[in-house]
């Protein structure tokens, strides 16, 4: 029998949760470093909720994965017996005839993933008012929904732990200190190493998938923005049944009917002003609701007066280009980031991919490389490029 293959994975968010498990029901020894609890509210992944969705635009990588990874979080579902994905469908809005919501549908065909044509009067009547005079068509996605992440992101820690993880709730930091072995662990000689809570540690591969952290502490092109999200009170006609999520690309928003009673969700995606994870206020700010009512108008009339039941401030922490991070920086010292805005639904799935990676048996590709990146949004709504909200 071999060695056990050991690895520290720094924090506990979706990717950094799922990873440690999949790594260790392969076999691995793994810690996994989170200075707070996974799900708190500093974490990208800490949000009620997050879309699983396979339009991607003209990308077939990401839609494939969204669709593995739907599959994987259903599994999930039936392992551990909690309603994790809610398969509601979602409807992208089109305001063009051949924008990029076509370019996603021609994806999807070629895949195989399920999607329909909607003309903007029969997809108005999924929901209890519409206002749909500026849409060419909608295309909708009947096995897309949502997913409960602040619950999922606990439930996969606690499925790790089940699974043999070491969860060590203290804060790292790089190792800074000279090759060879600081601690006189003869063991440790040319395995990277970090700093937890003042003491180095080593292992085999260390990941850090620290999310908003991650360019703290590495020279990374990546940006975090604070996000303000707001859900507001609704009759029940838009609590039950579920009604569809949907996204409006060209007008940078999204969002879902009351799931759990917390209300209806209706968020910009424009990106907000930079934003520290560990020092900047939670508080949404005025003009984040005045942003959501003017979609309401626009998109749902007569909920444009309806009272905010919950708020919350998320962050994004993106790659211009809105590709991940996945980069090895010294010998078996990995980055897991850049993921926010479009990363959470293909947790799953990208652990399996992240894992083959780490293990060997897969080569990273290019495209998630330290590379300089060009500004682009073309895998998630258009985000500050083309802000139509109250159009």
């Amino acid at each position: 029998m071999g060695r056990v293959k050991t690895a520290i994975v720094v924090g506990a968010g979706i990717w950094g949760t799922s990873l440690a498990l999949r790594l260790a029901e392969a076999g691995w020894r793994v810690t996994l470093v989170e200075q707070y609890v996974p799900g708190h509210v500093r974490q990208a992944s800490a949000g009620e909720t997050r879309l699983l969705r396979a339009a991607h635009g003209s990308d077939e990588w990401y839609a494939r994965m969204a669709r593995q990874a739907r599959d994987a979080w259903r599994e999930l579902g039936e392992r551990t017996g909690e309603e994790l994905y809610l398969e509601a469908g979602l409807m992208w809005f089109a305001r063009r005839e051949n924008g990029w919501e076509s370019a996603s549908a021609q994806v999807m065909k070629n895949l195989d993933i399920p999607h329909e044509f909607l003309d903007p009067a029969e997809a108005g009547r999924r929901f209890p008012d519409f206002k749909g005079d500026d849409l060419a068509f909608v295309l909708y996605e009947p096995e897309a929904g949502l997913i409960r992440a602040r619950r999922a992101t606990q439930v996969m820690a606690r499925l790790a732990v089940a699974a043999g993880v070491t969860l060590v709730r203290a804060r790292a930091l790089p190792y800074g200190g000279p090759e060879g072995d600081p601690d006189g662990d003869a063991g440790g000689s040319g395995r990277p190493a970090i700093v937890v809570d003042g003491e180095v540690s080593r292992a085999d591969r260390v990941v850090w998938a620290c999310g908003g952290w991650l360019p703290r502490l590495f020279d990374v092109e990546v940006e975090v923005t604070r996000q303000d999200t707001l859900h507001f009170d609704v009759p029940p006609a838009w609590s039950t049944p579920p009604l569809p999520a949907f996204c409006d690309y060209e007008g940078s928003a999204y969002g879902h009917g009351d799931v759990d009673g917390l209300g209806m969700k209706v968020t910009s995606d424009v990106e907000g002003e930079p934003f520290d994870p560990q020092e900047g206020s939670r508080c949404v700010l005025p003009g984040s609701e005045e942003l959501a009512r003017d979609y309401l108008r626009r998109r749902f009339p007569s909920l444009y007066g309806a009272p905010v039941l919950y708020s919350q401030v998320c962050q994004y922490t993106l790659t211009r280009d809105a590709e991940w991070i996945i980069a090895e920086v010294s010998d078996g010292m990995w980055l897991l980031g850049g993921d926010s805005g479009h990363g959470f639904k293909h947790a799953p799935a990208l652990a399996a991919y992240v894992a083959d990676i780490l293990d060997g048996t897969r080569e990273v590709d290019p495209r998630f490389g330290l590379h300089h990146r060009v500004p682009s949004r073309g895998l998630r709504t258009s985000g500050g490029t083309d802000p139509l909200l109250g159009a």
